[in-house]
């Protein structure tokens, strides 16, 4: 396939729904190579026109989502519990959204089924969002359960529109934040490819964070500074071995100078999933969490396939206003260092074409191969020796998975349709 693309900037409607566009197609090579992986999500705000049902705006701080490929809600549980998907199911069929909300009374999160309706509710591409629309969606989402079990603060309730269920009005104000989120948010997506061994560990962890408010033994609070959003979706990825889990509980005056947001967060995952060294083993060895992923997994920390998309709200629209939606960096300057790094990002083929991707990681792998042969260590040395056997490992397969892929990727139309069905 080849295609160079030069991502136009994405400062207005036309740069997002171009690179919406462009990645519709790898998608579905992304999805056969890696059926199972996680999606950071960075949402914009969220403003709501007046006149359907809960009035809701929220800050210029956005939202995070954690989409994972290859995970199923557990439908009998009652209350939101994630499980593998079966193996053989479609990857169109499997995946969930997981969503934090301060809502929430007795949940830190919940899980929305299906690709399509965690972004879109059940709007086709390109559909118009109309009130019809939103009232399906909604009627929908209570149909298959999204806050089965769920609870939220009461508090939250003096707001609710005469007439209208408590029921009703927690599905109401969960639009466009925890399902259908395209309906109202601007989505910046960030893919991270997993095996299922390590899609278990996410999968254990967040079912973990629910256990004690599910039995009642806590109240669920959201805090900005130690427990919002960005730090369920941190920790999950760490539970996986991305990188160090964000710790939770600190001291307010320490947890408000350095937080999790998510649009750095997207930044920060994009450039550990395609830009930490993996030529240089001796670094990988003092990365703490690339040396213990690499010993237990034989998995690299960074590897082909993590790629990006942007998406706009849904355009046409009679519920949201969604002309100009806000989602701000946490820098210290206007123009910092994340900004310059998200500029990057989407001005670099090899973030989010698949076939641009795949050759950066056939140069990489080579160059890997060829410093290794300067680094041999002390047969001595037990954990180092077990590194570097695993390290050599995860480079053969790694090289060989791209060189699979990128036949795929080149060859005839038909031969590509059959890869991807």
């Amino acid at each position: 396939m080849g295609r160079d693309r030069r991502g136009p900037a994405l400062g207005g409607p036309a740069g997002i729904d171009a690179f919406a566009t462009t990645a519709a197609v790898d998608n579905a090579f992304a999805d056969r190579f890696h059926p199972y992986y996680a999606e950071l999500c960075a949402l914009s705000e969220i403003r709501k026109k007046p006149g359907f049902g809960a009035e809701f705006r929220s800050g210029s701080g956005g939202h995070s989502v954690l989409y994972l490929g290859g995970v199923c809600r557990d439908r009998h549980a009652g209350y939101p519990t994630l499980k593998l998907c079966d193996p053989e199911m479609p990857a169109t069929d499997c995946g969930v959204g997981i969503s934090v909300n301060s809502h929430y009374r007795n949940a830190n999160w919940v899980a929305v089924e299906g690709r399509d309706f965690v972004f879109r509710g059940l709007l086709a591409s390109d559909e118009p969002l109309t009130r019809a629309a939103y009232e399906a969606t909604q009627r929908h989402a209570k149909e298959t359960g999204v806050l089965d079990g769920v609870e939220f603060h009461e508090a939250l309730f003096r707001d609710k529109p005469a007439g209208m269920s408590k029921r009703d009005y927690m599905y109401d104000i969960s639009v466009a934040t925890d399902y259908a989120i395209r309906f109202g948010r601007d989505v910046y997506r960030a893919r991270v490819p997993l095996d299922r061994a390590r899609m278990a560990l996410v999968v254990d962890f967040l079912n973990g964070l629910n256990v004690p408010y599910r039995a009642g033994a806590k109240e669920y609070r959201w805090r900005l500074f130690n427990d919002n959003c960005s730090h369920v979706v941190h920790n999950a990825l760490a539970a996986a071995g991305v990188w160090r889990p964000w710790p939770i509980g600190r001291f307010f005056a320490i947890a408000a100078f350095n937080f999790p947001v998510p649009k750095n967060e997207f930044v920060d995952l994009v450039l550990r999933m395609n830009d930490l060294p993996i030529e240089d083993p001796e670094l990988l060895y003092g990365d703490a969490v690339a040396r213990r992923l690499l010993i237990e997994h034989e998995t690299l920390p960074a590897g082909p396939g993590a790629l990006v998309q942007a998406e706009r709200a849904v355009r046409d629209n009679a519920v949201y206003d969604t002309a100009k939606l806000r989602l701000i960096f946490y820098d210290y300057h206007l123009r910092g260092k994340y900004h310059r790094r998200f500029t990057r990002i989407f001005s670099d083929p090899r973030y989010f074409d698949l076939s641009a991707n795949l050759r950066h990681f056939q140069t990489r792998c080579a160059a890997a191969r060829q410093n290794r042969r300067a680094t041999r260590p002390d047969a001595n040395e037990t954990e180092r020796a077990r590194f570097f056997a695993s390290y050599d490992r995860a480079v053969a397969r790694v090289a060989a998975e791209v060189e699979c892929h990128l036949a795929a990727l080149c060859a005839p139309a038909g031969a590509r349709a059959e890869a991807v069905a």
